[in-house]
This record gives structure tokens, sequence and C-alpha cells, in this order.
């Protein structure tokens, strides 16, 4: 989509029609830019069907999200857990028994700046494992139902993409002897964007009509900086959350949604908050880096993601 199309102000959720009869399927939607982009879509009278970790939360969710838009708001919560393989599995089969056809999966949970190692219970680095690999199977699992919907996938990167290695470390992928909070989430977000593009590759190839888009969040205030990431990195986040420089978590949701919604988007481009380095501002096309690109290297990622996953592609 055109700077002209999306105006100079960029793009917001008064952009959008009515979403009655359409459903869609939100990866991480309890809390943050998830739940934030589930208020909207409900708003607007679209069905969600949320995948998440946390059952108590969840529940939560969905008890508040029914008191802002009444009982019959169309939310419901599959339990899935994007560290274990086996769980990715078993929530892909339910939704697929749950609903006849997704009008956009959006691939939006993920973990990040984990302060030490960690692992998923399949082995994988922990945030490789959540945000790259865990999205990849249940993506390759919904692709059908997807497809016979609004043939939409939306991956939600991060401008960390830019920072690290700006490549993938094949020959160490756990990180086992350079373990980096940040570089390795880095890494993990690059393998989503890699993934994205390639898959829209592979579709092309293929004469399929499913459209993927990648977008990202920007600065926004949401619990992906928690407990679980390095001390210092928790107080500079703190300090930052009360400046300009972040955004609410609402806003961080508006270029997942557009990307969910909107007509006329380059699958080749990469949407989000476009002031101040792409932290905060409108929401339009973002520059995006060559590397990510490289379809040589989008090749070997896809070869070993497909056997790290179990999980063979056939379109």
């Amino acid at each position: 989509m055109s700077k002209d199309k999306i105006g100079n102000k960029g793009w917001t959720p008064l952009s959008l029609g009515n979403l009655s009869g359409k459903t869609v399927v939100i990866t991480g939607a309890n809390t943050g830019a998830g739940f934030e982009a589930t208020k909207i879509l409900l708003s607007k009278g679209a069905e969600v069907l949320m995948l998440n970790r946390s059952e108590e939360k969840s529940y939560k969710a969905i008890d508040d999200l029914k008191a802002q838009f009444g009982a019959k708001a169309k939310v419901s919560f599959i339990k899935m857990d994007l560290a274990e393989l086996s769980s990715v599995s078993n929530a892909a089969k339910e939704v697929i028994k749950t609903i006849p056809k997704i009008e956009a999966l959006i691939c939006n949970a993920a973990v990040a700046q984990v302060a030490k190692q960690s692992f998923t219970l399949d082995g994988f680095e922990s945030q490789l494992g959540i945000n790259h690999y865990g999205h990849f199977l249940l993506t390759k699992l919904l692709f059908n139902k997807v497809e016979q919907g609004g043939k939409r996938i939306v991956v939600v990167a991060s401008e960390g993409y830019k920072m690290g290695l700006k490549t993938i470390q094949f020959d160490d992928m756990n990180w086992d002897k350079n373990y980096h909070p940040n570089n390795t989430y880095c890494h993990s977000k690059l393998a989503q964007m890699i993934f994205a593009y390639e898959l829209q590759n592979r579709i092309k190839e293929a004469n399929k009509d499913v459209k993927v888009y990648v977008c990202h969040p920007g600065a926004s205030k949401t619990s992906l900086i928690n407990k679980d990431t390095p001390l210092m990195t928790r107080i500079m986040w703190t300090i930052l959350s009360n400046s300009p420089m972040v955004q609410s978590a609402e806003k961080g949701a508006y270029p997942e949604v557009m990307c969910a919604t909107e007509d006329g988007l380059d699958q080749k481009a990469y949407y989000g908050p476009t002031k101040r380095n792409n932290w905060v501002g409108p929401v339009g096309a973002c520059k995006l880096e060559s590397f990510v690109l490289d379809r040589e290297l989008a090749v070997k990622l896809w070869a070993v993601s497909e056997k790290q996953t179990a999980c063979k592609w056939n379109f």
C-alpha cells in the first residue's frame, strides 16, 4: 500500500470496516499488543480465537473482553505452548475442528531478552524455539484453513532483526558458545522474518494466492520485557516507558491489525511505526534491510526448520 493511500497520519483502526463473519486466529493474545489487537478486531464484529499458554490469563482476558463488548462477543481460547511442538500440533488440531476457515492467522506471541540460556521442551534455545520454530509449525498446520478463508498470514517481527548477527548462526543454533540475551533474541526474530518472506516465495511458486505480511509493533508498553530479562534491561525499559520514545500497547497493535485486514498492502514490505527510528509514530512502510531477503540463507533456514520441527511443507 502506498503512503498516499495510508495517509500522512498513518493507518489507524478508523480505516476498518465491518468484520462480522470473519475469524482471526492470534497467538499470545491475553496481554500486550495481542490483547489490544483482539479488542480492535472484536470492536468491528470479528470472531477471535486466541492461542495462549496460560489458561488463567486467557480466561481473565475473555472475561474482560466480554465485560467490554458484551456477553455475546465472539472470543475464545485454545491452550497452546509454542515451547512444545506437541502442544502446537494438538492446538492446531483443535483449531481445525473448531472453526471452518481462518480469515487471518496472526503470529504475535514472543519471548524476548531471556537473561540466561534456556531451552524448550524439544531442546531448542528458547527464543528461537518459541518465536520461530513454534510459529513455523503452527503456520504449516493451519495453512489449509487460511487458504480456505481470508488467505492471509501475519508475522509480527521486531526492529531487533537489524541488530545482533544479521544472519543465521547455523553452526550453533542453540547459542551454546556465545549466548547473549539481546543478540539471541534478534536472531530469533530475524529467523521469523526470513521464514515469512521465503513463505511468500514458495506460495508464489506453487501458484497459491495466500498472502504473507510482516510488521513490527515499534516500542510499545507490553509485557515482553519481564522478570526473565536482565535487570539492567528492565530498569532501562522502565525509564523509557515513561518517555515519548515508547507508545501504548494499543498503538503497538495497529500494524498487525492492519496487516490482518487491509487490502492493497505490499507483501515485500515491512510495516510498523515510522518515526524516531521506527519506535513510534504513524503506521506505514518501514525500510527493509536487504539481508532479510537472501534466498540462499532462507532456503537453508527452511530446511533446518523442517528438520527440527519434523514438519514437511507440501504446497
